[in-house]
């Protein structure tokens, strides 16, 4: 699946060149001539790549950058800059930046950052998808159903399940089995597992 690519440069030419660029493999990218139009309408944009001009009026492509961030908005940003700043760079790859372009952009090295871009939004969605697959089978459990896994999840044995918990070793099993039902396996590993993924910060 081919992911939006977001183009931000105060520079209409660049803008244009870029996308004509881009048009020749088959992706089409949306150009804003500024940080704050981008900002703007970023909550109603699928998760897309970006291309960030570096140096702009108001706020840079680091400045952008940080601001996405703060707002839990962790697209891969391929950073493009007229001036061979190292600093800069550090910047923008400690902010994230799959790549850093000086320009003249060279057609071949940003068609491969863009790949590179793709390739890690891809799979960040991917773990977005499975990560909500995983959080909607937890909450189809009851609370006993949780207090159960818990046990589960820590090793615990039936027998000690039930002892913790005050509870027959046929129920401990009922809310065992009732569990594999709606977690779709009966494996102590594998439930542990999607335990563990319920329990992982997003």
């Amino acid at each position: 699946m081919i992911h939006p690519v977001y183009l931000v440069d105060d520079d209409e030419a660049v803008r244009k060149a870029l996308a004509l660029l881009l048009s020749t493999v088959g992706i089409t990218a949306t150009g804003f001539a500024d940080p704050q139009s981008f900002l703007a309408q970023v909550p109603k944009l699928p998760p897309g790549c970006l291309i960030l001009d570096i140096r702009m009026p108001a706020i840079s492509g680091l400045k952008l950058q940080e601001r996405l961030t703060e707002q839990g908005i962790d697209w891969p940003t391929i950073v493009i800059s007229g001036h061979g700043d190292i600093q800069a760079c550090r910047l923008a790859f400690r902010n994230g930046a799959v790549d850093f372009l000086s320009k003249p952009v060279d057609e071949q090295d940003l068609i491969d950052a863009i790949q590179r871009a793709q390739d890690v939004l891809g799979r960040a969605l991917d773990r977005s998808a499975e990560k909500a697959e995983t959080l909607a089978l937890l909450a189809a459990l009851t609370p006993r159903e949780h207090e159960v896994l818990d046990r589960i999840a820590g090793g615990f044995t039936t027998r000690q399940i039930a002892k913790g918990l005050g509870l027959s070793p046929r129920t401990v099993e009922s809310h065992r089995a009732a569990i594999g039902a709606k977690l779709g396996t009966t494996s102590q590993a594998e439930m542990t597992r999607i335990w563990l993924e319920g329990r992982e910060t997003p």
